[in-house]
């Protein structure tokens, strides 16, 4: 597919999707996809986590405490449940 394709056309690696658990305090991403249980996905979708939304970590770990448009999530990422992002730059 293309987008396994992008490391081998150069593209740079804050457009990779990743775990939010490897985003650092203070760094920040662009929600792309909330995979996992449904009822579990569908409560952080009604939270506001949501495809396309910016976050910021503002703890990293567990529990994971990150911003979003106005409001602070605290959550326990697990086997069972995942947020991918791609990281973008602060500022």
């Amino acid at each position: 597919s293309f987008t396994e394709s992008w490391p081998r056309l150069g593209v740079p690696a804050m457009f990779e999707l990743i775990p939010l658990r490897c985003l650092k305090s203070g760094q920040t991403g662009e929600v792309d996809q909330v995979v996992g249980d449904p009822q579990q996905v569908h409560r952080l979708q009604e939270l506001g986590l949501r495809q396309g939304i910016t976050i910021e970590v503002l703890q990293a770990g567990s529990p994971c405490i990150i911003r979003t448009s106005g409001s602070r999530l605290c959550f326990r990422p697990n086997d069972a449940l995942s947020v991918l992002v791609r990281r973008t730059v602060c500022g």
